[in-house]
């Protein structure tokens, strides 16, 4: 990246708009430009300065007037007077809709109404002992109604559980990536890296050497993920660094992997999670996601093989 390309996103770079990718590359410009440098320190002098400066309650009477201009029809109680008085203080009290105007219907049903006619002219009945909507099966499906719509609600709220945990991730990646200090412990094997974690750590991390499946090991370092310290085993797949945060199973470990899909893409990075050996792993680069889901199979068949058994034994 030059000058011309990074120059229209320093801006976006000092309010961290960028996406990850993007923000790596003109982190990466900066530090090798001192007029680029010079600029990005302006702006977030300038950004600073902003969100120090005093902020100023807009008058009363401009709710006053905003209120004036809702419809108060549909959405205010009925019950409600609203004076002058009231509006030019800013008293008002919140709107809320009538009970009996959200759930008329209901009391329609329950209550026997007739809603549409039949074919021969004689009426459907939605309601009443005889119809095939009684009230008290009809209060059965109101329940299940509303069971299966707690159901959605909590299914879709589901992604967004993670949405934190994958979001410190892509940080903690990309801060490693672009302070150009990814690797504390230089080493492709095994017996040189694992070891190294022995006193910083209060687990000891598998680590394996994956370089027959095409996944070289290049070291290790320390990181601090989820609240608390991690160890992270740093691999190379053709030009691509892979991440990989291993830490022992907890049960906020098994709640933030419960709520993730096995593979999923964040802000241009492919992330994946597993279980295996006691072990919680989320792999995380800017590899294609196949790449993450052939380096999860060649390390679960390593482990399942019992590699650090079989040469400790040996």
């Amino acid at each position: 990246m030059d000058c011309s390309e990074a120059r229209p996103l320093l801006d976006a770079n000092a309010d961290h708009e960028l996406p990850a990718p993007d923000a790596r590359r003109v982190q990466q410009h900066i530090e090798s430009c001192e007029a680029c440098r010079r600029e990005s320190k302006n702006l977030h002098a300038m950004s600073r300065a902003l969100r120090t400066a005093p902020y100023h309650r807009a008058p009363q009477s401009l709710r006053a007037r905003i209120v004036a201009g809702l419809p108060d029809a549909e959405s205010a109680d009925p019950t409600t007077t609203e004076t002058p008085d009231a509006v030019a203080a800013g008293t008002l009290p919140q709107p809320r809709r009538s009970p009996r105007w959200r759930f008329g219907w209901l009391d329609r049903w329950l209550s026997g109404g007739r809603l549409a006619q039949g074919g021969t002219g004689g009426p459907v009945a939605f309601g009443g002992s005889g119809g095939p909507f009684a009230s008290g099966w009809l209060a059965a499906l109101v329940v299940a109604l509303c069971a299966v719509g707690v159901a959605v609600t909590l299914n879709l709220r589901r992604p967004a559980d993670f949405a934190p945990f994958a979001d410190e991730l892509v940080a903690s990646h990309v801060r490693a990536q672009v302070s150009g200090r990814d690797i504390d412990v230089i080493s492709t094997d095994r017996h040189t890296v694992k070891p190294w974690f022995n006193g910083r750590l209060d687990y000891s991390p598998p680590v394996e050497n994956l370089a027959a499946s095409g996944f070289a090991l290049e070291g290790g370092r320390l990181d601090y993920l989820a609240h608390q310290r991690v160890a992270v085993l740093v691999y190379r797949y053709q030009k691509h660094v892979i991440d990989v945060y291993v830490f022992p199973q907890s049960v906020e470990a098994r709640a933030a992997s419960g709520a993730a899909p096995a593979t999923l893409g964040r802000e241009g990075y492919s992330i994946a999670h597993w279980n295996a050996e006691g072990m919680t792993w989320w792999a995380i680069s800017d590899a294609a996601p196949d790449a993450l889901s052939a380096l999860e199979k060649a390390l679960t068949a390593r482990l399942q093989g019992g590699s650090e058994r079989t040469e400790a034994g040996s």
